[in-house]
């Protein structure tokens, strides 16, 4: 037979992605080894805090030690817990300003100062560093240059120990750059966790967009072929339904249109109900049993393995139109039809139904009717089968139906026929 068939492909169903770097998540490294790293740096000034303690006032020691230590603390436990992050660090970044401004007003008459470095000058690079997550970019980068050129005055001042502009600027450009680096990451990352946050929430609005018109699709598929199949194909034959044998079929189908409608306001998609094969199969043997013109049925292999209720009705649905097609349009005298039912690897099921008769050219087809390309090829698709149409002149048609798509092979090992796949533009519809 020479034959040429056309198939919708099925979409194929996507895996769940997983979380992508988001900028939530980013801040929260972030903010978690900022704190350790305080708790660190803030360890290791308590050595050179010890040996300076006879400099100050002990009422400035008593409330800027444990401020600052104290919110260190509060830094570390926020930061894991996930509250009132930014307040903390940048509370901390405030504390240490204040400190740092008011250390040479605190220095006790006739004290010998350090000539070394202060110990608040170990934590000036921590207080940086939580300036740039509790303050947005502009405010953090004044912090930076601001506490190292404080400091740089009150060193080269006999209250930082006279250290000279040179050691003083020496130091406080080691700040800033330790600082600087600290800020360039944490800027660089917030904005790189941005841009994959901007871009996941685009591809969720495309990705949004694009399942409501498949949904709006599905559901203009769903209602031509119901208006196809229940209205359409049943007035149009009860209109030429001259002959006792074609009015008899067109109260059989007025019949299945008043039961596939009843059924079809009933029905609840997708609500995980599953159909056995063998019901299927007694549903589609009783539809070709009631119509008007005999089909031989040919059952093999079907199982015990079930599908979805959607996809059940889908194919039942297809394998009577494709059985009212092919008595409408097949002819009378001397055709055989027959209908045969098979389950196909690896849990697949393949209806064919096939006659003898005149046969049909897709080109001569007209672009607007439905029987085919929707009653039949788009709503197979939809429920995530396939169906194939074979037809040629004088040479019968043969309508394959497969669900689920990615089917092929036969319970037995034989394998489905290969057949030519056309997009659904390249045929009409019968």
């Amino acid at each position: 037979m020479v034959a040429r068939a056309t198939a919708i492909p099925a979409v194929p169903q996507g895996k769940q992605p997983r979380n992508p770097i988001s900028r939530k998540q980013v801040e929260n490294v972030i903010s978690r080894s900022v704190a350790v790293f305080g708790i660190v740096f803030g360890a290791q000034t308590i050595p050179w805090l010890l040996g300076q303690l006879d400099e100050a006032y002990p009422v400035w020691l008593w409330v800027v030690v444990p401020a600052l230590f104290g919110t260190l603390v509060v830094v570390l436990v926020l930061s894991f817990a996930k509250v009132w992050v930014r307040q903390a660090h940048s509370t901390f970044a405030i504390i240490f300003l204040i400190a740092l401004v008011s250390w040479p007003f605190t220095i006790a008459p006739g004290a010998e100062v350090y000539t070394g470095p202060h110990w608040l000058y170990y934590l000036i690079t921590v207080a940086t560093a939580m300036a740039s997550i509790g303050f947005n970019t502009v405010f953090g980068t004044i912090y930076l240059f601001l506490a190292p050129l404080v400091y740089l005055v009150i060193r080269a001042s006999p209250a930082g120990g006279s250290a000279g502009w040179q050691l003083a600027t020496l130091e406080s450009v080691y700040s800033i750059i330790l600082g600087g680096a600290v800020m360039i990451i944490v800027t660089m990352l917030r904005q790189a966790a941005s841009s994959v946050d901007n871009a996941q929430a685009t591809a969720l609005d495309r990705y949004g967009h694009a399942v409501r018109q498949h949904a709006t699709e599905v559901e203009r598929v769903q209602v031509d072929s119901i208006v196809h199949d229940s209205v359409l194909t049943t007035l149009l034959s009860a209109a030429r339904a001259y002959t006792p044998q074609a009015k008899e079929l067109a109260a059989v189908m007025a019949g299945n249109a008043i039961g596939h409608l009843r059924d079809a306001a009933a029905a609840s998609p997708d609500d995980g109900t599953m159909v056995r094969f063998t019901t299927l199969v007694d549903r589609i043997t009783d539809a070709a049993a009631a119509l008007s013109s005999p089909y031989e049925i040919r059952v093999r292999s079907v199982g015990t393995r079930s599908l979805p209720v959607h996809a059940a009705e889908t194919l039942y649905s297809a394998a009577v139109q494709a059985m009212v097609n092919s008595l409408q349009h097949a002819g009378e005298s001397g055709v055989s039809r027959w209908v045969a039912i098979r389950g196909i690897r690896p849990d697949g099921i393949e209806i064919v139904v096939g006659d003898t008769g005149s046969g049909f050219l897709f080109s001569e087809i007209p672009t607007e009717r439905l029987g085919v390309r929707v009653s039949i090829v788009e709503r197979v698709a939809n429920a995530g089968g396939r169906a194939v149409i074979q037809s040629a002149p004088g040479e019968g048609t043969i309508v394959s139906i497969r669900w689920p798509h990615g089917s092929g092979t036969s319970d037995n090992g034989v394998p489905s026929e290969v057949l030519q796949v056309l997009e659904p533009g390249d045929g009409g519809a019968r």
